[in-house]
Parts: structure tokens; sequence; C-alpha cells
């Protein structure tokens, strides 16, 4: 949790609703993808099909083939442009709590130095005992 503006979200998923929400065409494909992928998008088309079977054509099947054909094609785009936007939010998290895990690496291994210092010096002056070799820098 942001201790400063008390949003318990991940940075990169604040970063990226910034970045999609700046972006009209981004912002369309979300909608599109979200009613695509919702069962109101299977329900008007069930009944679409249904209707125009039925009543528009006496052979739908031609014109209904094509019309299937095409929507298919620019729903699949969709479903890609969704997948992509999937894999970089996932690649952006990766690289964010990588950088975030070295940084405390980093930190946790200054501490342990740190100590050892500490208590090393502690015992010289505590128990007039000579220190022991010194870990080194690199370890």
């Amino acid at each position: 949790m942001d201790i400063v503006t008390g949003d318990n979200r991940h940075p990169v998923n604040v970063a990226v609703e910034a970045k999609r929400a700046e972006d009209f065409q981004l912002r369309l494909a979300d909608a599109i993808t979200r009613f695509a992928g919702s069962m109101m998008f299977v329900y008007l088309h069930a009944i679409g099909f249904a209707l125009w079977m039925i009543f528009a054509e006496g052979n739908p099947w031609p014109t209904l083939t094509l019309v299937v054909s095409l929507e298919a094609i620019f729903l699949s785009t969709f479903v890609m442009i969704g997948q992509n936007r999937q894999a970089a939010y996932q690649q952006a998290k990766a690289d964010h709590d990588f950088n975030q895990q070295e940084l405390e690496l980093k930190t946790n291994t200054q501490l342990t130095r740190e100590i050892h210092v500490l208590t090393t010096e502690l015992h010289r002056r505590l128990l007039g005992e000579q220190p022991a070799a010194e870990i080194p820098a690199g370890a």
C-alpha cells in the first residue's frame, strides 16, 4: 500500500491504467473487448442471426457467412490486442518486481555488513577480543 496516497494497487497497474486512459484507440479497444466478452454480446448475436435467417433473406447463408467471417476477423484482432496488452502488463510488472527485489537484496546485504561491523566492534569493546577476519565487500 502506498502510504502517501493510500492506494493499494500495484504501481504498474496505476501506470498502465493512466496510459490507457490517455489514448482514445486503447479505450475504444477496451470497450469493444469488454462488450464482445459479455453474455449480452452472445444473446444479441443469437437473436440477430436467428432473425436474419428467418426474415431477412430467402437464402441467408452466403451473406450471413460473409458477415460472420468478417466479424470473426475483427473480434480475433481485439482478442490479440487484449493478449498483447496483458503480455505488456505482465512484463512491466515483472520488471518492476525484479527491480524492487534487487533493491531489497542490496539493502539487506548492506544492513548485514553493517550489523557485522557493529557486532565485531561490540565484541572488541566489551570482551576485548580482536575482530575476526572482515567479510569481503563482494561477499
